[in-house]
């Protein structure tokens, strides 16, 4: 009998996992004993971490697309449509256009949406970079602008210890901001402000989640000039006075705010009804080792969806990816799971214009920080001019 394997979501987590589970399942596909599917609600895949240099005027759209299909071994049936409604206990999806697909196994990397609308104020006079719209604006506004203050923030989950989207994200546009309106020539004239909340989800009053980076970057942000500030948690914004509005009962004052957005997940997880995360933030229970669904064998969540204390990124999904392949080989073949993710991510943090700083860390060690260098920003630029498609295939 055909064992099939669904996976939901056309993102990078996705669409890798699909051509992987080809490349670990190849005798049974080949065999006719499996068959992989990947559904995803759009024909475009788009590489999402560059639309932070988008706000920066350095991509164009066109440049970060590519036909979904296009990224997919023959082998993995490409479905466009949307599901609706995830019934794990029937191991079935319901989807917009009216079918249904049952599976045998399934994997759920849907991603988040960010939602600024959760926070009173906020779409009507804040920025992000974290969808190609936003940072066009963005952009719009940081090439223009002569003097003033630009005022930085950071918005976690409410659920305890399930980072924000791109950890690393607010703090390389802070550096990358510093050095675009060096070369416009305006940073004597405008103030950078850097703020974090008062609990990184970690129990840490600190300017960054992890430990030692949150310790090294005060003397990074003195050494450019930019204001940092810890213990600014938002909870609202004045657009017609444009003031920051803190828990805290503090208030900043603002030309340009930008402002990480909350986030959830997308509206066939949240109306799954097997989510435990408050706020109705959507996270799906996942085991932190297997990562299958919690309570349902045969689904495995990954990227953005889980509710695990790991960057949400491609880092992660990075590897994420072949201990869900190897786990459902597993399960076919031998009945059980046979791998365990050990929270590992890596990545290359943009430190400024041209230079990078690799990174990685797992649930045991945080990241150490490395000196910031050229060949980092080398290979930052070539990851995202081309080997960002090869992941995406499967290949590297």
């Amino acid at each position: 009998m055909i064992k099939t394997i669904i996976v939901v979501g056309g993102g990078v987590g996705g669409t890798m996992t699909a051509n992987n589970l080809v490349s670990k399942l190849y005798p049974e596909i080949s065999r006719g004993k499996a068959r992989i599917i990947l559904i995803s609600n759009s024909p475009w895949h788009y590489y999402k971490p560059a639309f932070m240099y988008v706000a920066f005027g350095a991509f164009y759209k066109e440049e970060l697309r590519r036909h979904q299909a296009s990224l997919l071994r023959p082998e993995v049936d490409f479905i466009l449509d949307q599901v609706d409604d995830f019934e794990f206990k029937k191991s079935r999806l319901k989807m917009r256009s009216g079918d249904t697909y049952e599976y045998d196994y399934l994997v759920v990397s849907t991603g988040c949406i960010p939602s600024p609308e959760r926070i009173e104020g906020l779409v009507e006079a804040g920025d992000h970079f974290y969808q190609h719209e936003p940072a066009r604006k963005l952009y719009e506004k940081i090439s223009t602008i002569e003097k003033g203050r630009i005022f930085i923030g950071v918005t976690f989950p409410k659920t305890p210890n399930v980072p924000h989207q791109c950890g690393i994200a607010p703090m390389e546009t802070t550096l990358m901001l510093d050095e675009f309106l060096r070369k416009r020539g305006v940073r004597d004239q405008i103030e950078i402000v850097y703020t974090y909340p008062t609990i990184s989800q970690l129990v840490r009053n600190c300017l960054f989640l992890q430990k030692d980076t949150g310790a090294v970057l005060p003397s990074i942000f003195d050494s450019k000039g930019i204001v940092h500030k810890r213990s600014f948690t938002l909870a609202s914004v004045d657009p017609e006075r444009k003031v920051a509005i803190s828990e805290e009962g503090d208030e900043e004052d603002f030309d340009i705010l930008i402002q990480t957005p909350p986030i959830r997940a997308v509206d066939a997880v949240l109306n799954s009804g097997v989510s435990q995360a408050i706020n109705n933030e959507g996270w799906l229970p996942t085991d932190r080792y297997s990562l299958q669904l919690e309570g349902f064998e045969n689904v495995f969540v990954m990227g953005d969806t889980v509710d695990l204390p790991i960057s949400k990124a491609g880092g992660s999904c990075h590897n994420q990816s072949p201990v869900i392949c190897n786990n459902i080989a597993g399960l076919m073949r031998w009945g059980k799971t046979v791998a365990e993710y050990d929270g590992k991510v890596q990545a290359i943090a943009q430190m400024g214009m041209d230079v990078g700083m690799p990174l990685w860390y797992d649930y045991e060690v945080d990241v150490i920080p490395t000196p910031p260098t050229k060949i980092g920003g080398l290979m930052r630029k070539s990851f995202n001019r081309g080997v960002y498609w090869s992941v995406a295939r499967g290949l590297v």
